[in-house]
């Protein structure tokens, strides 16, 4: 297939809140090529990604991702690799290459997908696809009694497991994270699995998050998550090293070196990969391998759109121990009302990767319309983008 036309399109909530909530804005990305449309996502800021997808060529490895992929023939999951590798060695000096090129290889296996008839875990080789327990993904309340009644509210909708981030944890003292910790446990009760996300406040200090190990331990959280910055492997490794609490975090890694490092070097328990930010499902599922070869765990990341909820299953799909994932339970109305789709919990309060060929879950053109915000970059007088018929 040759890829004939890609759009990107920049959707956003009328209001952003400076919150640590991902679903206000997105970025899709749809391809065409032989009658067929795929689909996909970046977790990334919208505006500079199509900045990334036009920007005129400073050198050699300076280059626009569409300027790369224009053209390109893609027929296999060989094709996907190689268009990928040929994106980065060309944007090798664009930080953001890897983040845009994310929503369009993802398009590119959901194309793949449907030219072939197949779910996309089958194409990475995957026999079966295995159901995941889903954690109900959400922000800290303002205070411990507001933490305690969306525990118990998740506990009551049938959530088996929970994690609460960001809010003002990590931000205050000891003393308030220990009670919004204890006030989660009360609400979600003994037996369930609740995890909790720093949300990279503390940066590389590792003190500050040594005091926030007890609480952590006293209520029996499953994974302290991104504790600190991504790369900040040397405090990973320390933390690691003195926590009795097992330790998460990848969802920042752009690349698949970055979380091979935070495997190897920060000795994390759990990687955590985003496929809208890392570079798409293909890298995403070499993480996977790499560390079902180390031992450690590999978990999605994603708390968007459950278009992108569909491309994180699809790397672990096919591995029966990882039986856990995020599932964003407070998404916003854009990412509620944009997927046509959905990967809804089964009776039994599991989640299923698609069976359907690609990923199963297409956008809603209404959604989009409405949702839409108007671009147009020029440069010199001539137009490198404007924002693309939806149609």
């Amino acid at each position: 297939m040759k890829i004939e036309d890609v759009d990107f399109f920049y959707l956003a909530m009328p209001e952003i809140l400076n919150i640590g909530d991902g679903s206000q804005d997105t970025l899709l990305v749809r391809v065409r090529a032989d009658g067929l449309t795929g689909w996909g996502e970046c977790e990334a800021s919208p505006l500079v990604s199509i900045a990334n997808w036009v920007t005129p060529m400073s050198h050699s490895a300076c280059r626009s991702v569409r300027d790369l992929v224009t053209g390109q023939t893609v027929d296999s999951p060989h094709d996907i690799t190689r268009l990928g590798n040929r994106v980065r060695a060309g944007g090798l000096d664009i930080a953001q290459t890897d983040h845009t090129f994310s929503g369009l290889e993802i398009a590119l296996w959901d194309l793949l997908g449907k030219r072939e008839g197949l779910p996309v875990y089958r194409l990475l080789g995957y026999d079966q696809a295995f159901p995941k327990m889903p954690y109900a993904s959400q922000l800290f309340g303002a205070t411990s009694e507001e933490t305690f009644e969306k525990a118990k509210a998740s506990r009551e909708q049938g959530y088996l497991a929970v994690k609460f981030g960001w809010g003002n944890y990590g931000t205050l003292t000891p003393e308030h994270d220990r009670d919004q910790v204890a006030a989660a446990r009360r609400g979600l009760g003994d037996d369930g699995i609740l995890m909790i996300d720093a949300g990279t406040v503390w940066g590389d200090d590792v003190e500050q998050a040594k005091t926030r190990l007890p609480a952590l331990a006293e209520n029996n959280v499953y994974w302290l998550e991104e504790p600190f910055v991504g790369d900040a492997l040397s405090a990973y490794r320390e933390l690691a090293d003195s926590s009795d609490v097992p330790i998460a975090g990848g969802e920042g890694a752009c690349n698949f070196h970055m979380a091979r490092h935070l495997i190897d070097h920060g000795k994390i328990d759990f990687v955590q990969i985003d496929t809208g930010r890392i570079g798409g499902i293909g890298p995403s599922n070499a993480v996977a391998d790499y560390a079902l070869a180390c031992g450690v765990t590999f978990v999605n990341h994603t708390f968007t759109t459950h278009l992108a909820l569909s491309a994180s299953l699809a790397p672990f799909a096919g591995i029966e121990a990882w039986s856990i994932c995020e599932f964003p339970v407070e998404p916003t109305r854009l990412a509620r009302e944009l997927n046509s789709g959905e990967m809804a919990r089964g009776e039994d309060g599991l989640v299923r990767p698609s069976e359907s060929p690609g990923l199963g879950v297409d956008p809603n053109p209404e959604a989009i319309r409405e949702f839409l915000i108007d671009v147009e970059i020029k440069v010199a007088g001539r137009t490198l983008y404007s924002t693309p018929g939806v149609d």
